[in-house]
């Protein structure tokens, strides 16, 4: 059974059990009062657990969790101090990843436009009901006649053909309104000019990839860049949510487990439900009540836990919650509501505590091994024992050079699709170069995979268990992830639409 992961201490040690930990979680506090080190003290506890990690680094603080901390940060030093931590702390970095949408700090991160499906990509459009019938029509057709929809200027050129032959459409598909397509088209700018359209395109990302061990069997924390990002937070929650749902389509179903198979952090989590149909928070909630068989732990972070709604608020059963600030009305009721989502402790005041609380210091219920959530404790957060603070430039492209899937992600492939099928074009042959690099890259990584994979095999079958997902059902997985054909795409939407369909 997985050690407990230590977080905080108050007359005795407070851990969270691993065999819980995808039970899920939320993480709340006003702006100041310690949430990112808390978030950096989990990550790094998970990694050291060999549980690998996502996370987006909303400011670049989080960077620092590839090196190791310093005995020079007073702070750390005196906190380890007074919780009495000794050997129970030490200075070292944690195996890490970096990924950028935009490729400027991280490995670039890129789905296809046929991967993330009409329902995810009208929600990042922001497209009224009729518009989506009409982008959905245009994907149908792409996939009725083989056209490989993978960036913008492919569901631009499709949806261009579609209103160009929307007589011979209507009676099969439906009627496509040239008002509706003028829409999208101008919604695709937008994102465009956004930077949107750096997320479209191959080689795309295998989720798969976020969930590796390094040395020692630490799991990798894969860090997205997301400051640039958060710009354009339409397109940060689209991204993360349509990865939740990568997760829980390609993950198998592994029931109760001794440790999660990867931990997600979601920052500015109220992003996610903004304005979100209740369609689509039905489904969300869904997501987040049914990905936990999956082996997969998800935990919110944000300043209050109001910004996430009920339903998947009643799903969260591990809480560290950091102080509130009480000056107003409003403020004073949104305390109230907080304290209200906790186990009582009778020795405690919840609701006066939390506005009391000081930097580093949180009320903490985490769930116990029969899945009841604990009395709320007050408690002093353990210190990260990674670097607080972001690295150098220097230290980061290090970092990348030194990473996993280094090679694999670098160079955009433009191959030939619905653009220069419709546009009577021939495919870029600089991508065909960058196709046969990329492809050796992700040869020789899949290869080591597959050796761990036969190792783990191997222990398995020593200690007289079975592998439900063992090399030869990987060797499968990978290469239908690998086809790049529209056939893949279709079952990847199918099963995201059963997830995300909104109800008629």
């Amino acid at each position: 059974m997985a050690e407990p992961l230590l977080v905080g201490k108050s007359a005795h040690d407070i851990a969270l059990l691993p065999a819980m930990a995808n039970r899920h979680g939320l993480v709340a506090g006003a702006t100041g009062t310690g949430k990112t080190v808390t978030l950096q003290r989990l990550a790094e506890a998970f990694s050291r657990s060999g549980v690998p990690v996502f996370l987006a680094d909303i400011k670049g603080d989080l960077s620092g969790l590839c090196q190791p901390g310093s005995a020079e940060n007073v702070r750390v030093v005196q906190r380890v101090k007074d919780l009495e931590l000794k050997e129970a702390f030490e200075f070292a970095g944690c195996p890490t990843v970096f990924w950028d949408v935009f490729g400027e700090q991280g490995h670039p991160v890129r789905t296809t436009i046929s991967e993330m499906g009409p329902l995810l990509l009208s929600r990042l459009l922001e497209l009224n009901e009729t518009q989506c019938g009409v982008l959905t029509i245009a994907f149908k057709v792409a996939d009725d006649n083989g056209l490989l929809l993978l960036d913008l200027k492919d569901l631009r050129a499709m949806l261009q053909h579609v209103s160009t032959i929307a007589k011979e459409l209507s009676a099969e598909y439906g009627n496509v309104s040239p008002a509706s397509v003028g829409a999208i088209q101008r919604a695709l700018l937008r994102i465009e000019e956004q930077g949107g359209d750096m997320f479209f395109g191959e080689p795309a990302l295998n989720i798969m990839d976020l969930i590796q061990t390094g040395e020692k069997g630490r799991g990798i924390i894969n860090i997205l860049a997301a400051d640039k990002l958060l710009q354009s937070p339409r397109l940060y929650a689209t991204f993360l949510l349509w990865m939740l749902a990568e997760l829980f389509e390609q993950l198998p179903e592994v029931g109760d487990i001794a440790k999660p198979k990867i931990v997600f952090f979601f920052d500015e989590a109220h992003l996610l439900f903004n304005d979100a149909p209740k369609a689509l928070l039905e489904k969300i909630e869904q997501v987040v009540r049914l990905i936990r068989s999956k082996g997969v732990g998800v935990y919110f972070v944000t300043q209050n836990p109001l910004d996430v709604p009920d339903t998947v608020l009643a799903q969260l059963g591990n809480r560290v919650q950091h102080a509130l600030r009480a000056f107003t009305p409003r403020d004073k009721k949104a305390v109230a509501a907080a304290a209200q989502t906790f186990r009582q402790n009778p020795n405690l005041d919840t609701e006066e505590v939390i506005t009391q609380l000081g930097v580093g210091e949180a009320l903490v219920s985490f769930l116990d091994e029969k899945g009841t959530p604990g009395v709320v404790e007050r408690a002093l957060i353990v210190p990260p024992g990674t670097l607080i603070g972001p690295i150098s430039l220097e230290q980061r492209k290090a970092v990348m050079a030194a990473s996993v899937v280094a090679g694999i992600y670098d160079k955009l492939v433009d191959r030939e699709s619905a653009y220069e099928i419709l546009k009577g074009k021939v495919a870029v042959d600089d991508g065909d170069e960058a196709d046969a690099e990329a492809a050796a890259k992700r040869a020789e990584f899949e290869k080591k995979r597959n050796e761990k994979a036969t190792e783990s095999e191997a222990k398995t079958a020593a200690k007289g268990g079975s592998q439900k997902d063992g090399v030869v059902m990987g060797f499968v997985k990978s290469a239908a992830r690998s086809m790049g054909t529209a056939i893949v795409g279709i079952i990847r939407r199918g099963i995201m639409e059963t997830i995300f369909r909104k109800k008629r």
